[in-house]
């Protein structure tokens, strides 16, 4: 039998299906470049939380020019008797190096449904979320999430523990309250 896409598909599924390194760290969400985990952040991380890191690429410029490598031959009436001749320089310089950003997460935030559909009508009743309550964590929910955090600097479409916090979905906690900003 020849071997068709969904039969390989399949079983490279199945091979990547093994055990992930660090068995005891639980990844909820890999999209868009932000992951999240349970037990497993920055250096101050706590065992029992659920942390999203955020990776913002870099910012590179490129520049373009024209370089005379050899001027025009004019004659005296001014006629052109051999244009220019030009090189094109490109470079390129990083304007704002890549980024990687930790910060705590509600755990529930992307896997629960109940929470996600009171999290859509708290956005709802803001402003930012536009659609029905499904409780389901979709690319309108995260634009959502997106639009309300970034005033409070932080450009990312996972909810962060101090958004969950701005929204009422999360319990003060006078001790994270305590600890030094990031």
């Amino acid at each position: 039998m020849k071997p068709t896409y969904p039969m390989i598909a399949g079983v490279l599924c199945l091979a990547a299906c093994g055990p992930m390194p660090g068995a005891d760290v639980a990844r909820l969400l890999e999209r868009d470049g932000t992951i999240v985990t349970r037990g497993e952040g920055p250096e101050d991380a706590r065992p029992d939380a659920c942390y999203a890191q955020d990776v913002t690429p870099a910012v590179i410029e490129t520049v373009t020019e024209q370089v005379i490598v050899q001027p025009p031959e004019i004659s005296t009436d001014g006629t052109v008797r051999a244009p220019a001749i030009f090189r094109t320089d490109t470079r390129q310089r990083i304007v704002q190096e890549r980024q990687e950003i930790w910060f705590e997460t509600p755990c529930e935030a992307q896997s629960d449904p109940d929470f996600i559909a009171t999290l859509q009508r708290a956005l709802s009743a803001r402003g930012h979320y536009h659609g029905p309550v499904t409780g389901v964590m979709d690319r309108r929910t995260e634009r959502a999430i997106r639009e309300f955090q970034e005033p409070q600097g932080l450009d990312s479409g996972v909810l962060s523990l101090a958004g969950a916090r701005l929204l009422g979905l999360a319990v003060w906690d006078p001790v994270a309250a305590q600890r030094p900003e990031e």
